[in-house]
């Protein structure tokens, strides 16, 4: 049974516990190591338990702390952080990772390379994919109805329309480089859910041009319009502050 803590996720660091009852791993290091230690704790877990922490891509708020985890438990794709030539990952490629099946999936995101991960144990499998501005053909076909996603929903356009940020920084958000929007998100996950799903976070929220309460009703109302039923499906936010369990 996969478990999963999402410990910080949003503009100002990420990093999410992934286990199951023999193999522990963390992705994305973008806090500092004395917050990862505390938020662990929380979760009953400790920084040596981790056997592995993966990197999605090398903007700092996902790899502040890179540099805490020794260089034989770091894997990534081709230049995201330093790391021995063996722990170099391919997109698409499967990998064994203690009791997981690992693969990467590719974003669309400006900083290249940029990937998601599909986590598989014996029974379950999670989808964890933020930082990107759509979700590619072949990514997308890879993660149909699976067991929990944790998935952007970045930002409410007309807020980010409307905020005080410059106007190269709110076309980069809205390209398909960018972030995925609160309705871009929804839309693609009423083609991904299944039967087999189970529970939807919403990661990487900006606090300036959404909240929690705007992405929930978003995704809601846009189900609906599908005529497709979320009671059966868990629904809720990660936090940049607070720990929020899967």
């Amino acid at each position: 049974m996969i478990k999963s803590y999402i410990l910080a996720s949003g503009s100002k660091g990420n990093a999410t516990l992934i286990f199951n009852d023999d193999t522990s791993l963390v992705i994305d290091f973008g806090i500092s190591k004395r917050e990862l230690e505390q938020k662990l704790s929380s979760t009953g877990k400790n920084l040596a338990e981790i056997n592995y922490f993966f990197f999605t891509h090398a903007h700092s708020d996902h790899v502040k702390s890179f540099d805490m985890v020794p260089i034989e438990k770091r894997y990534s794709l081709k230049n995201v952080v330093p790391l021995l030539k063996e722990n170099e990952l391919k997109c698409y490629s499967e990998y064994n990772f203690g009791s997981f099946l690992i693969t990467p999936i590719k974003a669309s995101h400006d900083s290249n390379p940029t990937c998601g991960y599909l986590i598989k144990d014996k029974d379950e499998e999670l989808v964890y994919l933020t930082d990107t501005g759509q979700i590619l053909k072949r990514t997308f076909n890879l993660i149909k109805n699976k067991t929990y996603y944790i998935i952007e929903s970045n930002h409410d356009v007309d807020m980010l329309l409307n905020s005080k940020r410059p106007e190269i920084l709110k076309r980069r958000i809205l390209s398909y480089k960018g972030h995925l929007s609160n309705e871009d998100s929804a839309f693609y996950m009423c083609s991904l859910i299944g039967e087999n799903t189970r529970k939807i976070i919403l990661a990487h929220l900006s606090e300036e041009c959404n909240t929690p309460e705007i992405a929930l009703e978003t995704y809601r109302n846009i189900f609906l319009k599908r005529n497709l039923d979320l009671s059966n499906i868990e629904l809720k936010c990660a936090n940049q502050h607070e720990v929020v369990e899967l």
